[in-house]
């Protein structure tokens, strides 16, 4: 039997690269997607030896607007089916609004939110001609929250959120699944690269990368639209619903800012 295909951007570390392994774990051939060629060759080579499975290496950059439809088109010729899509890649700018460059800004934009609904949308209309497949989109539990000193990425978090839980009804019996991952702190290189790895909410509680993504990968086998790992998430994110939207920016703000 052939085995099914799951695409993972931002396969090259953190939650993305732990999903590249229980994909594979679980007899999926797999298409990785990320900038860093040597990281990705690497990765491949360790699942390939282990695990048995097909690996193909995508390297690419999302911040370029042509990048999702090269993907697409890479693997329509390839003739390699994607049965399974998760969206993974992601960027962070900390600080301020006025203390951040707008280039950076606005490729963090491209990256969270453009590139992510366009490739949801190729990829999902295949798979609803097809009648069957799995969206994987990973937000945050600051999605469900506007937050100083993050403004956009949140921003870009609460729209994966709000579109993976618009579209999850929309294709309610097409076949095709969307479900939505919504980490809190994870112990990752992503904090370090955005420099927020000393700020008071990575002080609270940070969970595993693998735990998280174990989380998700449960999840969407199971056709569950929006998932929040952890008991002090949960508590995080539910309490957000239940307070003033002006004590939550308040928070949000302690939560963000450096604790040296």
């Amino acid at each position: 039997m052939e085995r099914e295909v799951a695409l993972i951007t931002g396969a090259s570390s953190g939650i993305g690269r732990e999903l590249t392994r229980l994909f594979a774990e679980n007899g999926f051939d797999l298409v990785l997607v990320a900038r860093n060629e040597a990281a990705l060759n690497e990765i491949a080579s360790q699942l390939t030896a282990q695990y048995r499975v097909g690996v193909t290496v995508l390297p690419k950059d999302l911040s370029l607007p042509q990048a999702p439809e090269e993907i697409y088109d890479t693997l329509k010729e390839a003739s390699i089916a994607v049965d399974v899509l998760v969206n993974s890649a992601g960027i962070q700018v900390y600080g301020a609004l006025q203390d951040t460059e707008t280039a950076e800004q606005l490729r963090l934009i491209q990256v969270n939110l453009v590139a992510l609904t366009h490739l949801t949308m190729l990829f999902g209309h295949e798979r609803m001609e097809r009648g069957r497949g799995r969206i994987l989109n990973i937000a945050s539990t600051s999605a469900f929250s506007p937050t100083p000193l993050n403004a956009i990425y949140c921003a870009t978090k609460g729209y994966v959120l709000s579109l993976s839980e618009a579209i999850a009804q929309d294709l309610e019996g097409t076949g095709v699944t969307v479900t939505c991952l919504c980490p809190g702190a994870t112990e990752t290189q992503f904090a370090k690269r955005a420099g927020i790895e000393n700020i008071r909410l990575f002080q609270a509680f940070v969970m595993d990368a693998r735990e998280v993504a174990r989380a998700g990968y449960r999840s969407l086998m199971r056709g569950k639209t929006t998932v929040v790992p952890g008991l002090y998430n949960k508590i995080l994110v539910s309490s957000v619903r239940l307070t003033p939207r002006r004590v939550v920016t308040r928070l949000g703000k302690q939560l963000m800012s450096r604790t040296t």
